[in-house]
């Protein structure tokens, strides 16, 4: 199967100068190719979303949202479909995938009421028969680049927001699972969006600078690790465009004396290993506070030995392979290397599916140092570690000195201590009791330090606002009751 762009609402039928593999991992095997977009490719999406853009800018905005709406209608109706997808493409089991469009919809739902945050202000008469007054329009033509680890929910942080505003789009999925994209402009298409308001755009590095350095291109999105945001971020404004680029985390989950720590254990599991680790909110770090280390590391230990690790499309299995051979080879690079503790490893544990996928079982690594690799670095994958802390205060510490800040959590039954840790934690998004706080769709999403560069997060109100920009016009009119007759002002101004 061939994978091509989307083009001015139309697949792509020109030749690929170069392509990519996509795989299926939970087998290994390849499933399609995909072409890459060069010189010809960018260009011809752009010059489609630019012609596109006046009509879409004088749409009204009872048109923008009654294509939102529609869209929304066919991805709950087609849901199982782009399920389907995102599992044969990404690996993650169906249930997690299920999930993701559920948070996805969300963004959707919100981007259907953006007319009611299209509201500019107004103060009348701040002069003599001088009123002032503010509206919000559209930039043109943004690009949106989303990861591989949220092949439909991260394009629809972006993209529903986008056109409700009135602009068009360039999308450049990761070339890892593209298909799902595709899916998405066709849904699209299907609920009345005009040719060339959303185009996809397939392939590297190649693709990305393309877009970053075009100069119609007025605005980016980015979510990826943090050198390529750090690229995106300074590559973008160097040439004069508004870029929000989300970058990496390294997630902790601080866990008081006080907890419940049956549900501590089980949201350690979960938002350790969910999506196999491949989650830019999954909890990478547990920080035990002491005397509760021995026994939370028994019971999040006794849960991984029940979880099951398979092929996502197969019922019970929990948790599946990681996206490609490449990715997991770099996250075993860490157990195989790993100088702490290894009380659970992930090599050994039984596999529900076939030998050729891209396996890599749940692993915990116990008194985790943070001058480790396996603390340092964003490992992106099924490894869990465990740093062991003497008092709250130095948990905090530990927290706010690492160079991410994108989530965290707490776990507590100490109504002070929580309310102290969110106001005293420097990460974006916080949560209580809550391993994945991730915001629901009418707030935004964002982090802080080096997990953010811009200073706009991603969805809800801080959406709206990064694809639009004030206009403030100042007017002064005749009064008609004088027939037209100068009141003592001149008609020229």
């Amino acid at each position: 199967m061939s994978i091509t762009h989307w083009i001015d609402g139309k697949p792509w039928t020109g030749p690929a100068a170069r392509t990519g593999e996509v795989f299926n991992p939970a087998t290994g095997e390849v499933a399609a190719t995909v072409g890459f977009a060069g010189p010809t490719e960018i260009e011809a999406a752009v010059a489609a979303a630019r012609a596109a853009f006046p009509a879409w800018r004088d749409a009204s905005l009872a048109k923008r949202s009654s294509v939102l709406f529609g869209f929304r209608e066919l991805v709950n109706a087609r849901k199982a479909d782009l399920v389907d997808i995102i599992t044969a493409e990404h690996g993650k089991v169906t249930d997690d995938a299920a999930g993701e469009v559920q948070r996805a919809l969300e963004a959707v739902e919100f981007a259907c009421g953006v007319p009611a945050l299209l509201k500019g202000g107004y103060s009348e008469n701040v002069s003599a028969r001088v009123d002032v007054y503010s509206i919000r329009q559209p930039l043109g033509v943004v690009g949106v680049v989303s990861p591989f680890n949220f092949p439909a929910m991260v394009p629809l942080w972006f993209v529903p927001n986008a056109v409700a505003c009135g602009n068009c789009v360039v999308l450049k999925p990761s070339e890892k699972d593209p298909s799902a994209s595709v899916f998405i402009a066709e849904l699209f298409a299907e609920a009345g969006l005009p040719d060339g308001v959303l185009n996809v755009l397939h392939g590297d590095k190649v693709a990305v600078d393309g877009l970053l350095e075009h100069p119609d291109v007025r605005a980016i999105s980015f979510v990826g690790s943090t050198p390529i945001a750090r690229h995106v971020y300074e590559t973008g404004t160097r040439h004069g465009k508004r870029v929000q680029a989300l970058g990496g985390a390294k997630n902790h989950m601080v866990v008081l004396p006080d907890a419940d720590l049956d549900l501590a254990a089980d949201a350690a599991v979960s938002a350790g290993f969910g999506s196999a680790g491949e989650r830019c909110m999954a909890v990478s770090v547990v920080v035990a506070v002491d005397p509760v280390g021995d026994e939370l590391v028994a019971r999040i230990r006794d849960r991984i030995a029940k979880l099951k690790v398979g092929d996502g499309r197969r019922r019970g299995c929990e948790m599946g392979p990681l996206v490609t051979a490449a990715h997991r080879d770099r996250v075993l690079s860490y157990v195989h290397g790993g100088a702490a503790e290894l009380v659970v490893d992930g090599r050994d544990h039984e596999i529900d599916g076939a030998p050729g996928g891209f396996w890599l079982g749940p692993t915990l690594f116990d008194h985790v140092t943070p001058d480790m690799p396996l603390y340092t670095d964003e490992i992106f994958g099924p490894v869990l570690s465990v740093v062991r802390s003497s008092s709250y205060s130095d948990a905090l510490d530990l927290v706010n000195t690492n160079a991410y800040g994108n989530g965290t959590a707490i776990f507590t039954n100490d109504g002070g201590a929580a309310r102290r840790f969110q106001n005293e934690v420097e990460v974006g998004m916080v949560g209580v009791n809550v391993p994945i706080p991730v915001p629901v769709g009418y707030y935004s999403f964002g982090g802080w330090k080096d997990s953010l560069f811009g200073d706009t997060h991603a969805y809800g109100p801080d959406g709206v606002h990064f694809f639009t920009r004030t206009k403030v016009v100042t007017s002064r009119w005749l009064d008609p009751s004088h027939g037209g007759v100068n009141l003592g002002f001149p008609r020229n101004t």
